[in-house]
Parts: structure tokens; C-alpha cells; sequence
């Protein structure tokens, strides 16, 4: 099982000015003790293949596959995540990876209206996950996940559950945005294995999210109170997750995601490499 991390662990959601530069996250990365990375927001790293291999290999990196965050309420905008998919697909099949997620663009909501797509709304999702999927498989064979995730349209067990009855798309499971509302992942790993394409792991903090349940803090709240803490410290049995990986046989990217926020006392790098501290005796 090769551990990787993601530009969003660095709060890197977008291309434009990021924190730190794209050569130094693959440092810092590597000096965590990771062996590859998610690709990021499309224009952080390198969007040319052979600058881009040439930045991985020299760091003995490899390139595990991509989130997309796309605006699936928009029920105009398949063409657009069209256009997208078969830009970043193009860049990953050049990489050698085979593995593309998307997840639904959370902002996009008004506040108490997440996840409240119309029938309407949802067929059109459904609709555009089919098309990215058929053209990321017939032009690059790569395959497609979905990342269910904290406010937006699909964050709970039975969204899920239509969303995977609805396509044939596989899951990014994300064991931290499915604890996030006291959702049990390892029960929801065992019931949907075989639709689990690849795996981000993240943990929740329990004091935080009791105020959370108890209506004490909003979602934004309480990300910014360090819902989303370090692997060894949160209400998830991270060790019980990974010895299902492993007895599974899980052959699919597995990827650090660690939210920053000011609340904490260090820097990413360092959570980072907390986390892969934790994980390495574990794997």
C-alpha cells in the first residue's frame, strides 16, 4: 500500500496563489514520507506531462490520480465538465494514472439548501457523471469515482446509496466526510466494498463534533474548530480501516487528506508528516 497526499492538505483548493509553490509542496510531501500525490487543482502542478514527470520522478513520486470539484446544481453545465474531464484526463493518461474523482462543488448552496437537489437537478447530475465516465473510459481508460462530501449534494448514507444505484461509478470513500455527521465508515465500507474505487483518509474530532450534533456550531464553524484532526487523534479507528484495506486486498490510491486551519498549532508539512508517522507501522 503506497501512502499519498493532495495539494488540499497544503489548503490548496485552487491554482491561483497558493501557499506554497507546486516544487515545494512535492519537497515537503516527500519529506513527509509520502510516495505520490493527487494532481490538485488543475494549474498547480505542472500542467505539461513531461515537466510534470520530470518534477515527480526526480523526487521518486507518482502521480495516484485527481479530485475535480465541479458545480453539479448547474444543470447547464455538463459541456463545461466535459471540456475539463478531457483536459485533466489527457494529463493523467500521460502520467500513468487511472483514477479521476469528482465531487460536487459544496459553495454553490445557500446556506440550509445543501444537498437538496430537485428530481430534476439530481437526473441531470446522474446524467453528467454517465457522460464524464464513458469519455474518461473510451479515451483514456481511466476510471471514474465520486466523492461524497460535507455540504454538499450527496454527504449522506442514502445519497450515497442512490448514487450508486443510479450509475456504475465508484466511490472515493472519504472515512473523515462520512463520520463528519456520526455516519459509521467501516460498516459503509463493508456494505458498498465492491463499489470503492479509491480511499482518502481523515479523521474527526469527537468534542467538536458533539457540539456540531448538538447544534452548537455550523458546518463552516466547525471546520474552523479543527473538526477534520490529525489521523491518531479522532472518533475513527483509522488502524481498523487499513486492516481492512489490507485484508481486502485493496489495490486502489490511498490518500492523506488533512484540513488546516488556524486553530492548529502547526504547519501541514508537519501534520502531514505526523500522519505518516501514524500509518507507516500500520501498513
Amino acid at each position: 500500500m503506497r501512502l499519498s497526499n493532495a495539494p488540499c492538505s497544503w489548503g490548496i483548493f485552487y491554482p491561483d496563489n497558493p501557499r506554497v509553490s507546486a516544487l515545494q509542496y512535492l519537497d515537503e510531501v516527500v519529506a513527509a514520507g509520502y510516495q505520490g500525490t493527487e494532481l490538485g487543482p488543475y494549474g498547480f502542478l505542472p500542467t505539461d506531462p513531461a515537466a510534470l514527470q520530470d518534477a515527480l520522478a526526480s523526487r521518486g513520486l507518482e502521480l495516484v490520480g485527481t479530485v475535480h470539484v465541479h458545480t453539479f446544481s448547474d444543470p447547464l453545465s455538463g459541456p463545461q465538465l466535459l471540456a475539463n474531464a478531457e483536459k485533466i484526463g489527457k494529463l493523467l493518461h500521460a502520467l500513468g494514472a487511472r483514477s479521476f474523482t469528482l465531487m460536487d462543488e459544496g459553495n454553490a448552496y445557500p446556506p440550509h439548501a445543501v444537498g437538496r437537489l430537485t428530481d430534476t437537478e439530481r437526473r441531470s447530475m446522474t446524467a453528467m457523471l454517465r457522460d464524464v465516465q464513458a469519455l474518461l473510459l473510451e479515451e483514456f481508460d481511466i476510471a471514474l469515482a465520486f466523492h461524497p462530501h460535507v455540504a454538499t449534494a450527496v454527504e449522506f448514507e442514502e445519497q450515497i446509496d442512490r448514487l450508486l444505484q443510479d450509475t456504475e461509478i465508484d466511490l472515493c470513500f472519504d472515512t473523515g466526510h462520512h463520520a463528519f455527521w456520526n455516519q459509521d465508515p467501516l460498516a459503509y465500507m463493508g456494505k458498498v466494498w465492491d463499489r470503492i474505487g479509491c480511499m482518502h483518509l481523515k479523521n474527526v474530532d469527537a468534542t467538536v463534533r458533539r457540539r456540531l450534533l448538538a447544534g452548537d456550531l455550523s458546518v463552516r464553524e466547525a471546520f474552523d474548530a479543527g473538526i477534520m484532526c490529525p489521523l491518531p487523534d479522532g472518533v475513527v479507528d483509522i488502524a481498523a480501516v487499513v486492516r481492512m484495506l489490507k485484508e481486502r486486498h485493496f489495490a486502489g490510491p490511498v490518500v492523506v487528506e488533512q484540513d488546516h486551519f488556524e486553530v492548529m498549532s502547526v504547519g501541514p508539512d508537519q501534520l502531514a508528516k505526523r500522519n505518516a508517522e501514524f500509518l507507516k507501522p500500520l501498513i
